[in-house]
């Protein structure tokens, strides 16, 4: 069994801990590390695991293969290079990291100590995005030329519930590289390319408490020509005729709620496929778990986890400038 060490034990934690207990016969958590003492002893005693209050104690004492990183924004870097200068391999809750240079130690530390980092994007996981991957690359609708993804949700954060994520310090800026950085690598999944450029317009419609912003539409222009369209908010529910994804190419379209996929084509063809949902964080702990014991590369690794985080620090400084920013390289 893949022995794991869980590193923040609060919040996200508790979806990870169900595709453990759903797939413990080949991966499992065998400690826990979180800085309230409470909260690692709780966890503790809930999965059998040895509670630490410090992380690093956690990878110098324990027999770990892997480390599951559920902190805020801010600590994910320095969990990263740590867990990964120890041997150990890493699934990291979003965002990877922050910044460019961040971005950069972690690539550096990954790349030296030939562990697999997973980046946890527990959409892609989801049927109808697979299925849409599996049309998209059979060229059901062709050549691709728009992309466009939907996360929007009436967010009840207040000043006493919203913690970390109110400060930009230790967000890294707003909802953009909260929640929407899952329509983002959604989006970097179905475009098939590398991003280039991208730009903003940010807003802060309803939770004005909070220093960044609450919504944001980005557009994003990828190496091999496809251009895409996403909007993400906490300050409001998306109308109705909202889709959660949708492709555009020379043949036809494809588009989905989340839960049914459609495609219809030029000549007239259309199917639409039903799909069963699925625990998607389940999911999730069971791809990381086949990758590592078949040696297998991961969806998404620390190279798309570093190609999403371009895309937010484009779109951010498109915003602050008004332009059409590069995404910065590292």
């Amino acid at each position: 069994m893949i022995k794991v060490g869980l590193i923040g034990a609060g919040g996200i934690a508790s979806a990870h801990i169900r595709g453990y207990q759903e797939h413990s016969a080949k991966i499992g958590i065998t400690a826990v590390a979180d800085a309230v003492e409470a909260t690692a002893a709780a966890r503790g005693e809930e999965l059998g695991a040895t509670p630490y209050t410090d992380y690093r104690e956690m990878l110098a004492n324990e027999d770990l293969d892997a480390v599951d990183i559920c902190l805020p924004h801010h600590l994910h870097r320095d969990a990263i290079v740590a867990a990964a200068e120890a041997g150990k391999h890493v699934l990291c809750e979003k965002p990877l990291c922050l910044s460019a240079d961040e971005a950069a130690d972690v690539r550096k530390a990954v790349t030296k100590s030939g562990v697999t980092l997973m980046c946890a994007h527990n959409q892609l996981f989801m049927p109808t995005v697979a299925k849409a991957k599996e049309l998209l690359e059979a060229g059901t609708i062709g050549t691709v030329y728009e992309v466009r993804t939907t996360d929007s949700f009436y967010n009840n954060f207040d000043p006493s519930s919203m913690g970390w994520r109110a400060s930009s310090k230790t967000s890294g800026g707003g909802e953009l590289i909260d929640t929407g950085y899952h329509p983002t690598y959604l989006m970097l999944h179905l475009a098939g390319g590398l991003p280039i450029e991208a730009t903003a317009m940010l807003s802060t419609h309803r939770l004005k408490f909070m220093e960044g912003e609450d919504s944001a539409q980005v557009l994003i222009r990828f190496d091999n020509g496809v251009v895409g369209q996403m909007v993400t908010s906490w300050a409001y529910q998306p109308a109705a005729s909202t889709e959660r994804f949708s492709a555009v190419g020379e043949l036809g379209s494809l588009h989905s709620d989340g839960t049914s996929l459609s495609y219809q084509l030029r000549s007239g063809e259309t199917e639409t496929f039903e799909l069963e949902s699925v625990d998607t964080f389940v999911a999730e702990i069971g791809h990381f778990a086949d990758s590592l014991l078949g040696k297998t590369r991961p969806l998404h690794t620390e190279e798309e986890g570093i190609a999403v985080l371009g895309i937010l620090l484009a779109a951010y400084e498109g915003s602050r400038t008004k332009t059409i920013a590069p995404i910065p390289k590292v």
